[in-house]
């Protein structure tokens, strides 16, 4: 794909949305958790914090997975938590066309993720990992990196507009 070429956007069908309430899991293995279920093929995890029967201090875990995988989600879910039932919501998706681009900064290259609605650039941001791994690489702060990724994304891009036209 070369620069001005765009990712196409598209739907998703046939997405299933996972949900189970807990109350009585410890909160410390929820990273955990969310680390299995993107390991076995989730498309996005998600907790919600919320106040259950009694005013008890909850949460909600949301997993979003195509139905091809939701036996490996059940897995995960039944094995790795103490829930006892799971809600599925079916799900369609549409997501935006991405790509990626990388930039230079004073801290080494980082990557940009751009995102389009209908042909038009509508979303960019700088890979976190990247930022964060250049940040504790050089000591300095992650928002310093996070910052040098967008300004020099902003620049090329005003630079790739001008050879455009």
């Amino acid at each position: 794909m070369t620069k001005f070429e765009h990712a196409m956007e598209h739907t998703e069908a046939g997405m299933v949305l996972l949900q189970t309430n807990l109350d009585d899991m410890n909160p410390e293995w929820c990273a955990y958790v969310m680390d299995k279920l993107f390991d076995a093929g989730a498309n996005d995890v998600y907790w919600v914090p919320i106040v259950m029967k009694k005013g008890r201090p909850g949460f909600m875990l949301n997993v979003l997975a195509s139905e091809e995988k939701l036996n490996a989600m059940e897995q995960v879910i039944f094995q790795e938590t103490t829930t006892l039932g799971l809600r599925y919501l079916r799900a369609d998706c549409h997501r935006l066309g991405r790509k990626f681009e990388q930039v230079e900064t004073p801290w080494g290259p980082i990557t940009v993720k751009t995102g389009y609605y209908k042909g038009e650039m509508v979303q960019a941001a700088p890979e976190f990992k990247d930022c964060e791994a250049a940040a504790r690489k050089h000591g300095v702060p992650l928002k310093q990196v996070y910052e040098a990724a967008r300004r020099s994304f902003g620049n090329g891009r005003a630079g790739a507009e001008e050879e455009a036209e």
